[in-house]
C-alpha cells in the first residue's frame, strides 16, 4: 500500500539546540549541507506521499518561506503561531487539514541513512506494513546501536509479532521508537482541542493491543543539541565511505 499524505512534526522551540535556535528554527538548522527537515520531506515524497502538513510555530516565518521553496510535494501548513499543541494537539489539529485515511507521520528533527538502493525504503515498508484492521498505529522502531544521538534509553518492548509494549527490564526485544508512524486519521477523532502528549495514544493503542513496530533498516540520527550536529555529519561521513 502506498499512503499518499502526511504530516510533518515541526513546531517545536528547539530550546536544546540554543544558541543555534535563537535565530533559526531548528527543523532548518543543516546537516551535511541539508535542512533537517528536508530529509523528512525527501523521504516521504519518495515513498509515494503526495501532500504533507507541516506545523509551524518559532521563527515561523523562516519555516514558510523555506517551505513556500519545496516542490517534490504539496505543502500545507498548519499554523500554531497562536499557541504551541505539543506533539499530540499539533497532530489533531493537522489531521484535520488532510483528508481522513491512511497517514503517514514523522518529525522533523531526525532521520536515517544507509538505506539499500535495491530494498523498498523505510517509509514505503511502513506504509505496507500498516494493517488497520489489526493496527491502531505502526511505529518505525530501531534498535539502540543503530542510533546516533539518542539518550541512550529504550522505549517499547517489541514481540515476535511485532507488537509494542511500554519497555520493561524482563521484556522482549527492547527497541527504540524512530519517530514515524502510519495509521488512520481517524485514530485521533477524540483528541481534546488543546494541547496533549501523543503518549496518550500510544497507551490506548497499546492498552487495546494494536500498537505494533517495524524495524528500521539502516542508521537513525537525532539532532537535539549543537553537539549532536558533528556526530550526525561524521556518522553520515562514515556511511557514505563505505557506500
Amino acid at each position: 500500500m502506498t499512503i499518499k499524505q502526511a504530516m510533518v512534526l515541526a513546531a517545536g522551540l528547539g530550546t536544546r539546540m540554543r544558541p543555534i535556535t535563537d535565530t533559526i528554527p531548528k527543523p532548518l538548522v543543516k546537516i551535511d549541507g541539508k535542512a533537517m527537515i528536508d530529509y523528512a520531506l525527501d523521504s516521504l515524497a519518495e515513498a509515494g506521499v503526495e501532500k504533507a502538513v507541516v506545523n509551524v510555530h518559532h521563527h515561523a516565518d523562516q519555516m514558510l518561506d523555506h517551505l513556500s521553496r519545496y516542490k517534490a510535494l504539496e505543502i500545507i501548513i498548519s499554523d500554531e503561531r497562536a499557541g504551541l499543541m505539543n506533539n499530540g494537539g499539533g497532530l489533531a489539529k493537522g489531521l484535520k487539514l488532510l483528508d481522513r485515511g491512511p497517514v503517514l507521520v514523522t518529525n522533523a528533527d531526525l532521520f536515517w541513512i544507509g538505506e539499500q538502493p535495491d530494498r523498498p525504503s523505510n517509509l514505503r515498508r511502513l506504509a505496507g506494513f500498516f494493517d488497520a484492521h489489526r493496527m491502531d498505529m505502526a511505529m518505525l522502531c530501531v534498535n539502540l546501536q543503530d542510533t546516533t544521538g539518542h539518550n541512550g534509553k529504550n522505549d517499547f518492548n517489541r514481540d515476535e509479532a511485532g507488537r509494542l509494549s511500554r519497555v520493561r527490564a524482563d521484556g522482549p526485544d527492547p527497541v527504540v521508537y524512530a519517530g514515524a508512524i502510519a495509521m488512520q486519521t481517524a485514530f485521533l477523532d477524540d483528541a481534546p482541542d488543546d494541547a496533549f502528549n501523543l503518549n496518550i495514544y500510544f497507551d490506548k493503542a497499546i492498552a487495546r493491543g494494536r500498537l505494533y513496530g517495524m524495524m528500521l533498516e539502516g542508521h537513525w540520527l537525532t539532532v537535539g543539541t549543537p553537539e549532536a550536529i558533528g556526530d550526525a555529519e561524521e556518522t553520515i561521513r562514515r556511511y557514505r565511505a563505505l557506500a
